[in-house]
This record gives structure tokens, sequence and C-alpha cells, in this order.
């Protein structure tokens, strides 16, 4: 997946970000090597325990300090106001309850912050976008909670959030399966809060 695009979608994830960073649903620690000096501290939160396991070997190597802890995207280890920013990298497709998650995103950032995030979501095409749609209570329970028909963007717009930057693609993770609809983006927080048009 990398070798395909994935590491360079990752690194212009998390390009340009500086101060403190809330990383939702780490993985395996795939982002870590990509962050850019000026970050100060990364704090990792991650649900289950043998990906958990992983990204506390790769925050050993990665350019800026990284703590890796356990914890939920609907209830992150952390006092209000905290991060700079927040990245989200191929989780809300699977986050049980998105809008409780980007609620408690904006719980965690300061006043400014930002979320930058990278996402599979619902194709455009209707055939397709269909096809995601049947597929998805089966998917669900394979591919540990995925969503393949999630819309993710407009998800971060009612969470509060103003998408300032947003990049749709097509993006086959591995070889012999479909393009699917991805978004790399940034968004900031809307100063009214949830809801506000």
């Amino acid at each position: 997946m990398d070798a395909r695009g994935a590491a360079a979608h990752r690194a212009r994830l998390v390009a340009g970000l500086s101060g403190t960073v809330v990383e939702v649903g780490a993985g395996t620690g795939a982002c870590f090597a990509h962050y850019p000096a000026q970050v100060t501290a990364v704090l990792a939160v991650e649900p289950d325990p043998y990906l958990r396991d992983l990204a506390t070997k790769a925050a050993t190597g990665a350019p800026v300090p990284v703590t890796v802890v356990a914890g939920t995207a609907e209830c992150l280890p952390a006092e209000p106001g905290t991060f700079d920013a927040a990245v989200c990298s191929l989780v809300l497709c699977s986050v049980a309850d998105p809008d409780a998650a980007l609620a408690e995103i904006r719980r965690v950032l300061r006043p400014g912050g930002q979320l930058r995030f990278y996402e599979h979501v619902r194709s455009e095409r209707r055939l397709v976008g269909l096809l995601e749609d049947a597929a998805t209570p089966l998917w669900s329970r394979l591919a540990g909670g995925c969503h393949p028909n999630r819309d993710t963007a407009a998800t971060i717009a009612r969470g509060g959030f103003t998408i300032t930057d947003l990049d749709r693609f097509g993006f086959a993770p591995a070889p012999l399966t479909p393009r699917t609809a991805h978004l790399l983006g940034r968004a900031e927080l809307t100063a009214a809060g949830p809801g506000t048009p």
C-alpha cells in the first residue's frame, strides 16, 4: 500500500504541521516517519493492542517525540484544548460513531486548531456508490468496522469544522483491487460550533 502511493499521501497529510498533535487511530504508526521537525509532540491513540504494539515500536524511530497510548476516537485521553492539530489517517471509516469522534477531536483542539484527514469514502459515481452501500453491512463485519460508503467530508463539516483544502482522488491500495474514492485534506475549527452553516 505504501509503495503504491499511501506513503506519499501520508507525507502530504502531515506536511507543514507544527506544535502538538493528536493522531487518532494511529494503527501501526505509518504516519510517524513523516512528521516534520516543527512538531514538538505527538500523542498517538490506538485502541487495538496488536496495532498499538507495532506503533510503539515505530515511535522509537520517529523524527519527533511520539507517545502511544490506548484509547478510542470517541473518548480521547486528553484534556480540552490540548493540541494544535489532529490527524486522522484511514480511521474515520471504521470508528463506531464518526460524529462522536469529531466532537472529541473538536474538544481536544485549541482555538484555531486544525484537522488533517486522509480517508477512503463513498464513490460519487451512482452505481459504484450503490454497490458500496449494499456491501457495507457484510464488509464492516469482515473488515474491522470499515464502512466504504461514508461521506466523511460532510461529517467533518457537520462536526464543526470548515474544510479549507480537499483533494479527492481514486486509489487502489493493492494490486488487482479496484480504485476507490479517497480524500486528503485539512479543516479548521468553526468558531460558532457544530451545525453552523
